[in-house]
């Protein structure tokens, strides 16, 4: 017969054992578990904080000036190359002399002897004053010998002035510079003839670019703040449009506007700046900020941390069994990176601030990082169960 298999009978036997178990395990649906949303979080923390303005500015220099020849004549030398930085009276082109100094020549002989005939005319009218004196000459004839002496002097007056006009003009062969800064393209060549104050193209422009201003304007409803700047010890940081905000160059706020401009609504400002790295470049564009004041202990959170709503502005907030809860909050302003609280936040508190728009009231978290500018231990334990 069949059954009577020894090893038949035993498998029977462990199919027999085993159904039970097969059946209470068919019998059983499986729990589905919610997958937990990475997130990264920070801690809220008390700072003193800036009140800022931002704005936008163009760097202009402190000064500049357009070099022009004043007297007419070829040039024979340029004494700099573009780009250049020159000092206040350093020569920048030499115009042909022989002609002014044959001219100056000229006007000293003539003033030689204009001081010749006054010495002359003087002796006269010193002589004719004792001829006078014993009546041996008439009134008439003193008076005539005085006169021409007079007008002797007045010669020799008007040849000095003339020979000083053409020293001048000797002088302004050498064409320099009148302010200290850096030179820009240069409009003529040697050899090239140039006109005496011919304001139509200068030889070369001057720019001063150590220290130099940036203007910028603020819109009138930032007034106040403007206001208590310049009462203050306020700063001005520019960094080039775009660039690093961390290697900002400081400086002074020198100038603020009487008025608002009524086209535009805003308030023309002006700041100084050393620019001993060369940084600000002049006509350049430069992000600007205004540190008017400080905030001190102002509760702050990273500013990716605030979301905003139909329903109002809010945060989540981690809460110790890695579930979090949407927590509505009042913020004052921006500062920077981080979002100043009024209310709604304590310091300490947990919030997410990257992977909010996976969230929902309830949701369970596993930390994958923590960012913002500090790692506090508040939340540790919530992020360690997390992790679990």
């Amino acid at each position: 017969m069949p059954h009577s298999n020894p090893r038949l009978r035993r498998w029977l036997v462990v199919l027999l054992s085993l159904t039970p178990v097969l059946l209470a395990g068919c019998g059983k649906p499986k729990t589905a578990r919610s997958p937990r949303v990475p997130v990264t979080v920070a801690t809220a923390e008390r700072r003193t904080v800036p009140l800022e303005l931002a704005a936008v500015g163009t760097v202009e220099p402190l000064s500049s000036a357009t070099v022009h020849a004043q007297v007419g004549g070829i040039v024979t030398a340029i004494r700099f190359r573009e780009g250049d930085e020159v000092r206040a009276g350093q020569t920048l082109f030499q115009l042909d002399r022989d002609s002014f100094e044959a001219l100056y020549a000229r006007a000293r002989g003539t003033l030689a002897r204009s001081r010749a005939q006054a010495h002359s005319a003087q002796l006269d009218a010193d002589r004719a004053s004792t001829l006078f004196a014993q009546s041996l000459i008439s009134s008439s004839e003193n008076e005539q010998k005085h006169a021409a002496a007079e007008a002797a002097r007045a010669g020799v007056l008007a040849d000095s002035a003339a020979a000083a006009s053409v020293a001048l003009d000797l002088a302004h062969t050498s064409v320099r510079a009148p302010i200290s800064g850096r030179t820009g393209e240069r409009h003529v060549n040697v050899g090239d003839l140039v006109k005496a104050n011919a304001t139509e193209q200068p030889l070369v422009e001057i720019r001063q670019v150590q220290p130099v201003r940036v203007r910028f304007t603020v819109p009138e409803r930032e007034l106040a703040l403007v206001q208590r700047a310049t009462r203050g010890e306020a700063r001005v940081l520019a960094s080039p449009a775009g660039g690093d905000s961390g290697q900002a160059s400081p400086g002074r706020l020198v100038f603020v506007d009487h008025s608002v401009d009524p086209a535009s609504g805003t308030v023309l400002l002006k700041a100084e700046f050393a620019n001993a790295d060369r940084k600000l470049w002049p006509g350049s564009t430069v992000d600007v900020k205004l540190v008017a004041a400080e905030e001190r202990d102002v509760t702050v959170v990273p500013g990716a941390a605030v979301t905003r709503s139909q329903q109002g502005t809010f945060i989540y907030v981690l809460e110790p069994d890695t579930t979090v809860r949407q927590q509505m909050v009042a913020v004052r302003r921006m500062a920077g990176e981080f979002a100043v609280i009024d209310s709604g936040i304590a310091v300490g508190d947990v919030v997410v601030t990257d992977g909010q728009f996976r969230l929902a009231k309830g949701s369970k978290v596993i930390v994958s990082a923590r960012g913002g500018a500090g790692r506090p231990d508040a939340g540790k334990a919530g992020a360690k169960e997390g992790r679990r």
